[in-house]
């Protein structure tokens, strides 16, 4: 194997994956490969598999069934739901970013080195002002930039996120998809789950559906049909098409709107 080859060696590669917690599957013979300089969406209803299918990438979910194979030497980031944070523990956003780093230290205060490091990838965030101040005190898109900060200090080649824009404005949701793709961009690979089909998925080069099993896959265009999301979602869905960017509509929220509009004429 050449060097070029090694270097277009897939970083993650699922084959037949199914996942239990010993109950029925939360996930079924899932196909996925994830490779160098990917940008996926993984998008699904909840208790579709979504963060389970994030934990096999990662490795923290065993499969009962097929295999996970990772490329040797891969350096992984796992960004959770913010919703699954303790936000009054006593800590600064430089102590956070600092966490990444806390496994194995000799020492129990951060080095020189270590400060500089979280120093730099604040700056390169844009959220260097803000290293003294309380978690609690950060406003959605300054968590998310922090939690991104933490994992990026770790140096990954692949970053995984649980849902990077949920309950944050659409504003703060704009920020977080063009740092993500300016990080993509330098050549970190990343995975994300969302709720979000058009704000976030549509915009994404590459989605998976998924609903315990991988329902479709490709390009946002190849994916969001409207036989894909009925099959994902158990709902009939329409897809129309917007400055050349395909928009999910709800067909009983759709003929709800018209209704309403209808009766206030």
């Amino acid at each position: 194997m050449t060097a070029t080859d090694r270097g277009r060696q897939a970083l993650v590669r699922l084959d037949r994956v199914t996942c239990a917690y010993g109950g029925p599957p939360v996930l079924v013979d899932v196909d996925l490969t994830v490779e160098p300089g990917q940008f996926s969406g993984i998008v699904g209803p909840s208790g579709s598999g979504k963060t389970t299918l994030l934990k096999a990438i990662l490795g923290t979910a065993r499969p009962v069934g097929g295999s996970v194979r990772r490329r040797a030497g891969l350096t992984t980031a796992y960004v959770p739901q913010v919703e699954t944070v303790d936000w009054s523990f006593p800590v600064t956003v430089g102590e956070c970013v600092l966490m990444a780093r806390s496994t194995g230290r000799r020492l129990p205060w951060p080095s020189r080195a270590e400060r500089a490091d979280v120093a730099e990838v604040l700056e390169r965030l844009g959220i260097a002002e803000l290293v003294d101040r309380h978690i609690r005190a950060l406003s959605g898109g300054q968590q998310q930039r922090m939690f991104i900060a933490r994992a990026l200090l770790a140096r990954p080649q692949l970053l995984l996120m649980d849902e990077p824009t949920s309950g944050v404005d659409v504003q703060t949701r704009h920020e977080v998809l063009h740092l993500l793709d300016d990080l993509n961009g330098d050549g970190l690979s990343i995975v994300v789950t969302t709720h979000d089909l058009n704000g976030i998925a549509a915009h994404l080069p590459h989605l998976v559906c998924l609903n315990r099993e991988v329902i479709g896959a490709g390009a946002p265009r190849e994916v969001l049909t409207a036989e894909v999301l009925e099959r994902t979602y158990g709902a009939t869905m329409e897809v129309l098409e917007h400055g050349g960017m395909p928009v999910v509509v709800d067909r009983y929220r759709r003929a709800g709107n018209v209704a309403r509009l209808r009766r206030a004429q």
